[in-house]
């Protein structure tokens, strides 16, 4: 298993890494739809804990291998037996979040048998993985081996806690800590050593595949509202709510869809690869805001069908809320990447962060709830206009300027 070249033409996603992605949209399936469940019931609290830590393992477990793929895909029967493995830790993952999320609804204890059985899973198949390359390539075996041995030491962990029955409070520091020792498995891995070599280019679409697929759940919660709205018909009486959360719904999606890629993030990890950290995880809040939004969709339609224990404010906060998490979190990689913050992004936010407010408000003050989706994807909009009509310009300077820079160091 041999390093991959860093600078190969035309690398994209592979058909496995795709069939590899197809488990996970189950996993995010299961926990968008036992997030919107608990809200609905009136549990907020413990559905945002569950949906939180749900989103934290499945992430982990496809960042991990998008980047080990990136630097070490040899595509042969070996390494497609290991991703297979990891595949089938996806499912046994995804199984366990119905039990897991009834338990923090409950109150005693957190179940996190299944769940953490089916991470365990997946990330044994990146151990397997990470020793094969340190064998294949001499180059990497140090970060290799490290990658391997700090992996296995951090699921032992995990496996000991799934065991133990502890209260709330304990399990949550515990899984707070265990997460982080997650996140710091690269940094102790490469130490003082260069790191792998990922591919800037097929890392950034690794993501935005991910990212398209958290945006399907927005798809699913357009589908469930205007399905409430329609109150139950054969579908053929539509009247303007069913229409305006079918625009709201797909709008909010596209825009949501649009923002994303305006950021050219496969240029800009090309410029800065120390950043690629940075990028990695920091795009953890922003996956999980897609998901949640979707989520949130499908609880207003909870809400119009009269299933739903929250106000109508209540709705709308944990629709607005992740979008704003997630305008604030494409913001915040495009200012981390670019080393720099660019004014006119902050008027864009400042004017998307206050209509989303007065979505919130205006439903308290009995706006309802169709037009005040519709709020939120005008809002959402916000930051495409700005881009398409002045931003572009100045993100095409910051792009040639930062060129010059990684030419000249």
């Amino acid at each position: 298993m041999q390093a991959r070249d860093p600078h190969e033409e035309g690398r994209g996603s592979s058909p496995l890494e795709l069939l590899f992605d197809l488990t996970f949209v189950i996993g995010v399936g299961v926990a968008a739809e036992s997030l919107t469940d608990l809200v609905a019931g009136g549990r907020a609290g413990p559905a945002i804990v569950g949906f939180v830590f749900a989103m934290f393992a499945i992430l982990a477990g496809w960042i991990n291998f998008s980047w080990f793929a990136s630097a070490f895909d040899s595509d042969d029967w070996g390494y497609r037996i290991c991703t297979m493995i990891q595949m089938i830790g996806v499912v046994v993952l995804a199984l366990g979040l119905p039990s897991t999320f009834h338990s923090i609804e409950v109150g005693r204890h957190v179940d996190v048998r299944l769940l953490v059985a089916g991470y365990v899973v997946m990330r044994v198949g990146m151990v397997a993985l990470w020793w094969r390359a340190a064998r294949g390539s001499s180059t990497y075996r140090r970060v290799a081996t490290r990658n391997a041995s700090a992996i296995l030491v951090v699921q032992v962990c995990w496996v000991v806690f799934a065991l133990v029955n502890l209260s709330l409070l304990p399990t949550f520091v515990v899984i707070a800590a265990l997460g982080t020792l997650e996140l710091l498995i690269p940094v102790f891995a490469q130490g003082r050593a260069s790191g792998t070599p990922w591919h800037p280019h097929h890392i950034a679409d690794r993501y935005s595949a991910f990212a398209i697929i958290a945006l399907g759940e927005g798809v699913v919660g357009t589908v469930a509202s205007s399905r409430s709205a329609l109150g139950g018909s054969n579908g053929l009486h539509w009247d303007g709510a069913a229409v305006l959360i079918v625009i709201a719904g797909v709008g909010l999606t596209f825009a949501m869809w649009w923002t994303y890629f305006l950021t050219p993030f496969g240029d800009l990890l090309h410029h800065r690869p120390a950043r690629g950290y940075l990028f990695g995880y920091g795009h953890i809040p922003v996956l999980m805001a897609i998901a949640a939004t979707g989520a949130g969709l499908h609880g207003a339609g909870l809400f119009l069908q009269g299933d739903s224990h929250l106000s109508g404010t209540e709705v709308m906060l944990a629709v607005a809320g992740p979008v704003a998490i997630y305008l604030l979190g494409v913001y915040g990689l495009h200012t981390l990447l670019f080393g720099t913050a660019d004014g006119f992004h902050l008027v864009l936010m400042a004017a998307t962060l206050t209509l989303l407010a007065i979505s919130v408000a205006g439903t308290a003050a009995g706006l309802a709830m169709p037009v005040a989706l519709l709020i939120v994807t005008t809002a959402a909009f916000i930051p495409v206009v700005g881009y398409e009509c002045v931003g572009h310009r100045h993100q095409t300077e910051m792009l040639r300027s930062l060129a010059k820079d990684s030419q000249s160091s």
